[in-house]
């Protein structure tokens, strides 16, 4: 069986963060601004569109080196790395104090994410050597969509399109009813599932593929 292909971070420029191990959800979101004048005395008045924010996109990437024993500081530290400020970067005037960190793009097989940036990482180291070397660490990272782009599809409003929506990739031995119990608690909705992804057959599917899972309305 053909070994699954590692995730990685492209950094502005071109340098590449491995991924060690493939993220095991994928959430992304978008949210829009609407504003109304409620007036005393009256209903519920109409609602005025006020423009988008950019988009988001979650992941969590587990990081090891207990095989090697090196310090698993040398890739989380390149991550911390993506929330300083380059003055190497194109339109840097440091005189204006105009200066940026790198952007991120997340690439996962035919997964590409939108062009975005580090707006928030945590990391939390997890396993240690008997001298206190870090081995094990869970990276959070929230990357916010820097320009328009058409990575997950056209970035204006679908009526009855669940937002946030996860990506789930699937794993070797996976079936649709087996997805469906995991994140719906009942293996009965997989039907959900193979409408959201225009799947016929539900016994084609194959490993590695990558499956829109929709939220459920509550």
């Amino acid at each position: 069986m053909a070994e699954l292909e590692k995730a990685f971070l492209e950094i502005e420029g071109g340098t590449k963060i491995a991924c060690l191990f493939n993220p095991e959800t994928i959430a992304v979101g978008r949210t829009n601004f609407w504003s109304a004048d409620p007036m005393p005395g009256r209903g519920v008045p109409k609602l005025r569109y006020g423009g988008a924010e950019s988009g988001w996109m979650s992941l969590e990437l587990v990081f090891d080196t207990t095989a090697s024993g090196q310090s698993v500081a040398s890739y989380t530290g390149k991550l911390m790395g993506l929330m300083d400020v380059d003055t190497s970067l194109p339109g840097t005037d440091e005189s204006t104090n105009n200066a940026r960190p790198p952007t991120v793009t997340f690439h996962w097989g035919d997964l590409h994410s939108f062009k975005s940036v580090v707006a928030d990482l945590s990391i939390s180291f997890t396993y240690f050597s008997s001298s206190g070397t870090p081995l094990r660490a869970t990276a959070s990272l929230q990357l916010r969509q820097f320009e328009p782009s058409q990575a997950f599809g056209p970035q204006n409003p679908t009526s009855g399109t669940p937002r946030p929506h996860r990506v789930h990739r699937v794993q070797p031995g996976e079936t649709l009813d087996r997805i469906s119990a995991r994140y719906y608690g009942d293996s009965t909705r997989w039907r959900l599932l193979a409408g959201a992804n225009g799947i016929e057959d539900p016994l084609a599917i194959k490993p590695g593929a990558l499956l829109s899972v929709p939220r459920l309305d509550s």
